[in-house]
């Protein structure tokens, strides 16, 4: 299990530029794919990171739950909506995806900092 979750974005952040690096035509296409996903319309970023983090724990990806938990907080995501998800997560992934959101309720904790009650 992770244990700090920002220093494993940083960690993770070098590893993937290696990638981008090694297989540039790839890692472009899948960036223009994220930023695409991402663009706000019928609903916002938030919701859609909220999503993201969801299908991070019902598929099990700790790297995912450290990208998006880091940027569900950027946009302002709030510890009771965090907890929301993770129920969605929990009722369509069962018991692995439990073990899964304590992670990501983790992850929540240490990127909102001091304002995010510990579990």
């Amino acid at each position: 299990m992770i244990e700090n979750w920002p220093e494993t974005t940083k960690a993770l952040s070098s590893k993937l530029k290696n990638l981008r690096g090694g297989a540039p035509d790839v890692m472009k296409a899948f960036a223009a794919l994220a930023q695409s996903a991402l663009v706000p319309n019928a609903l916002d970023t938030k919701t859609k990171e909220l999503i993201a983090i969801a299908i991070s724990v019902a598929v099990r990806c700790d790297d995912c739950v450290a990208f998006h938990v880091k940027a569900a907080v950027q946009q302002g995501a709030t510890r009771e909506e965090i907890l929301e998800t993770l129920g969605m997560a929990i009722y369509m992934g069962a018991g692995p995806s439990a073990m899964y959101a304590s992670h990501a309720l983790d992850a929540y904790t240490q990127f909102a900092g001091d304002g995010a009650k510990a579990a």
